[in-house]
């Protein structure tokens, strides 16, 4: 969802974070999760162009999306 609202691609964001395409690509696909660090290097990289992480009950300082709980 942040990847797209900045209308990145994968290898884009790939390539800005400093991470491999398929690391990207099997995290966003279910096939794998991510170690810690490489998290921490796309939230970083995502943050830096402005995207908003919210901690539950936390609100946003711009406009956006988020979901309820126990909403699909």
């Amino acid at each position: 969802m942040a990847r797209n609202a900045l209308q990145l691609g994968v290898r884009d964001l790939a390539e800005l974070a400093g991470i491999s395409f398929t690391t990207i690509n099997r995290f966003e696909t279910g096939k794998s999760g991510l170690q810690l660090s490489t998290a921490e290097t796309l939230r970083k990289t995502l943050e830096a162009r402005g995207i908003q992480f919210l901690e539950g009950g936390q609100v946003a300082t711009g406009p956006g999306v988020a979901m309820r709980d126990g909403q699909e």
